[in-house]
């Protein structure tokens, strides 16, 4: 089942970051907590999951960031898309996408953006057949 994450499970998501490229689950501290309430808390952040057994097995991100031009419309960015490792190749993660793109549209978002910092084929070719493509703009990340 895709839905939006509740309030009470960040300790699944934090451990399905595992399977992500996390090395461990953060400590619980205030700052923890804090950054926690401040994204379920914000109406344009939306953590997506996908249940099955009770057990999250797949999660995207999907941000709608405001915008001033193409018409005053938003924009929807995705991030930490995941799928546990032992559920992967069942469609779960594309499912998290298809809401993702749902939510952007219900909200008259112009277009939807994702990077990834994989190489793997499969996995490039996973988010071509989710509809995106790395034609159109070039992405550049400074880290801070």
């Amino acid at each position: 089942m895709v839905r939006e994450i509740k309030d009470s499970e960040l300790d699944a998501l934090l451990e399905l970051y595992l399977c992500l490229h996390e090395e461990g689950i953060p400590e619980h501290d205030l700052h923890l907590e804090q950054t926690w309430e401040q994204i379920t808390a914000d109406p344009n952040h939306h953590i997506i999951v996908n249940e099955i057994d009770g057990k999250i097995v797949s999660s995207c991100v999907c941000v709608i960031i405001p915008n001033l031009t193409r018409g005053v419309r938003p924009y929807a960015f995705v991030e930490n898309v995941v799928t546990h490792t032992e559920y992967r190749k069942r469609g779960y993660a594309g499912e998290c996408l298809d809401y993702a793109r749902k939510i952007a549209s219900d909200n008259n978002c112009y277009k939807m953006m994702l990077l990834t910092g994989s190489k793997r084929p499969e996995t490039l070719n996973f988010y071509k057949n989710a509809g995106y493509n790395s034609d159109d703009k070039t992405a550049f990340i400074q880290w801070l």
